[in-house]
């Protein structure tokens, strides 16, 4: 009998936007180094989406969130090697509290807002497919990474 395929890694991307302005993450550990992302994470065992993706954005950020304040805008399912797969939800905080701070020195070098329409361009392509899909109004579903 062969094993069954692993589960795909679940992860949770808010899209924090004021105005025409939208905050991004540069990442601090190995993974991406140096590039960009939304304040994002994987979704705990038995936690709600909405609940995983406002923990991680106060986490990360000290945003607060209610779950109820996050709209479903992009979905990404995502190969990341032949035997690692990642369904990233994007969610856009529709209502939200304070003033973003890095609260997570040792994983982020900066937050910093950015203008829809001057991103940085390195973007890591799995969130940059997330974030791009729902700024372009692009179908809901990206299938990133698979040929």
């Amino acid at each position: 009998m062969s094993a069954a395929p692993a589960a795909p890694v679940i992860d949770t991307h808010v899209i924090l936007r004021d105005g025409d302005m939208v905050l991004l993450s540069q990442r601090g550990g190995p993974y991406g180094h140096g590039r960009w992302h939304a304040p994002s994470g994987k979704l705990d065992q038995g936690e709600p989406l909405t609940v995983g993706a406002a923990r991680e954005l106060r986490e990360e950020t000290g945003v607060e969130v209610a779950p109820e304040h996050l709209r479903l805008v992009h979905t990404v399912h995502h190969r990341q090697s032949e035997a690692v797969q990642r369904i990233g939800l994007f969610f856009l905080a529709t209502e939200w509290n304070g003033e973003p701070v890095n609260r997570e020195p040792e994983k982020c070098l900066a937050l910093t807002w950015f203008p829809v329409d001057a991103l940085p361009e390195d973007i890591i392509e799995y969130p940059a497919a997330g974030l791009y899909g729902y700024l372009k109004g692009a179908d809901e579903l990206t299938e990133h990474g698979w040929s």
